[in-house]
């Protein structure tokens, strides 16, 4: 019997962007802040064959630099403040942000590749 058989299909966003197993959408996906769990304490899915690469760094590195590049060189035309004001708020605001999306992103894309049965083998990775 398939997965569809037992669970509802869910949302891969709603279950990645909540942090929930993307099986049964009730489970934590992580057992620690980026540390995928071993299986869903709810559904017993092995989430440990969940492997989503550098993916989501790469996405949040180009979703910061096209909106935080563009509000630096903004915020320089319109205040002009001095240099070390540019150092003191844009690294905190991108290192912020980066750990703040960190979480969701990488829960997205396990979502995505347990929707649609990726591997990097080419074989089924989940039961």
């Amino acid at each position: 019997m398939s997965d569809s058989e037992h669970y509802p299909r869910l949302s891969p966003f709603r279950a990645g962007l909540a942090c929930k197993c993307p099986r049964c959408g009730r489970g934590p996906l992580y057992s620690g802040f980026l540390t995928v769990a071993e299986r869903c304490s709810v559904c017993g899915l092995d989430l440990q064959k969940t492997d989503s690469g550098d993916g989501p760094a790469v996405f949040i590195i180009f979703i910061l630099g096209i909106l935080v590049v563009p509000l630096a060189l903004l915020f320089e035309a319109k205040v002009a403040p001095p240099m070390w004001l540019h150092v003191a708020i844009w690294p905190a605001v991108i290192l912020g942000t980066a750990l703040g999306l960190l979480r969701p992103v990488k829960g997205v894309l396990i979502a995505l590749r347990y929707r649609h049965k990726a591997s990097d083998s080419g074989t089924l990775d989940y039961d």
